[in-house]
């Protein structure tokens, strides 16, 4: 019986391997190229592309794709996300086709603009409070709160600091960023995979959502069509309003590189401003690439809040659109500060 096993096992083995193995991968031997050495570019220049033929195969066509967008031997890349990319080349030959792939770095061909911020206004802020998302709504602050046994969801008065309405989430979810849409709030736990929803008025939960591909929860806003969702990489996820489902994604890059631990996300005419975790600067972020066009330093901000043993860094960034300023503050910070942003 056991011999039997043995040559079961044996054949199925044999089975998988022949079965990897056959699926035309390597039939024509076809080389995708392209003209950069390191397969990196700016996305001001132009790409080229060259298929290697060493079996000199009979080639009738050949369909090149990049972001599943049909793309030319050479072509512009303005018009492409940044980060790393995937182009394929679909090569029609002897009555069959094969995809050839080959990995890109798109990089932005612009250096970030420095902005600087001019402070408006103080107002008090629960200093107990670990604030991971924040955002407006008619005029009302909305904000999210993390630490295992410290959760919560709040209403607040944000002269005056008071909370309006308060709920707390379960001991063993730490809490993350929140957006609000259609009358709802959608807020984001940690680790667990899993994000709830709540009706704005009454604050009562009515519905949850798992997460797809990103693994972890980090931050979220919406541009009232969709909602975009952090997971600590540099991974910006847009998500479907009514299923939460994530569609697609893009990846933050400046002309240097990826940015990565984007974390809590505000939507500000037409671009991303995103805390980047344990850092007090904000990146300014284009949507439609992910170019990483500005960036904003609060660190001396910190040096206004009460200092203590507890002491974290900046994150929580709002827009209201009824002052037309921007409120930010920190983790377990006692100001909430109102300002200007302003572009050098």
């Amino acid at each position: 019986m056991d011999i039997f096993k043995h040559l079961i096992i044996i054949f199925l083995s044999t089975l998988l391997i022949a079965c990897g193995t056959n699926n035309g991968k390597n039939k024509g031997g076809f080389i995708l190229k392209t003209n950069s050495k390191n397969n990196t570019f700016s996305n001001n220049e132009h790409l080229a592309l060259s298929l290697e033929n060493p079996k000199n195969q009979t080639i009738d066509s050949i369909v090149f794709k990049l972001d599943n967008k049909k793309i030319g031997e050479s072509s512009s890349l303005i018009d492409f996300k940044l980060g790393k990319q995937t182009i394929e080349a679909v090569v029609y030959f002897n009555n069959e086709h094969q995809s050839v792939f080959q990995n890109i770095i798109i990089l932005n061909n612009e250096i970030p603009k420095i902005f600087t911020y001019k402070l408006i206004n103080e107002y008090p802020h629960d200093i107990t409070s670990y604030t991971q998302g924040l955002e407006f709504y008619n005029d009302t602050l909305y904000e999210s709160t993390g630490q295992y046994k410290e959760s919560k969801l709040r209403k607040v008065d944000y002269k005056t600091g008071s909370i309006l309405k308060n709920i707390n989430l379960a001991d063993d979810y730490f809490g993350e960023g929140l957006t609000i849409l259609n009358n709802k709030i959608y807020q984001l736990t940690w680790q667990k995979g899993i994000g709830f929803i709540y009706d704005i008025n009454s604050f009562e939960k009515t519905n949850s959502f798992k997460y797809g591909k990103s693994k972890e929860g980090w931050g979220l806003c919406n541009d009232s069509n969709v909602i975009y969702k952090s997971d600590g990489s540099e991974d910006i996820w847009i998500l479907n309003p009514e299923t939460l489902i994530e569609q697609e994604y893009f990846q933050v890059y400046t002309n240097k590189g990826p940015i990565k631990e984007i974390n809590e996300l505000e939507w500000i005419n037409g671009k991303i401003y995103a805390n980047r975790y344990q850092k007090d600067g904000v990146a300014i972020i284009n949507p439609k690439n992910g170019a990483v066009i500005g960036v904003i330093d609060f660190s001396p901000l910190k040096k206004l809040v009460k200092q203590h043993q507890g002491l974290d860094v900046l994150n929580g960034i709002a827009y209201n659109p009824k002052t037309k300023t921007v409120f930010v503050t920190g983790k377990r910070w006692d100001k909430l500060f109102e300002i200007e942003i302003i572009e050098n």
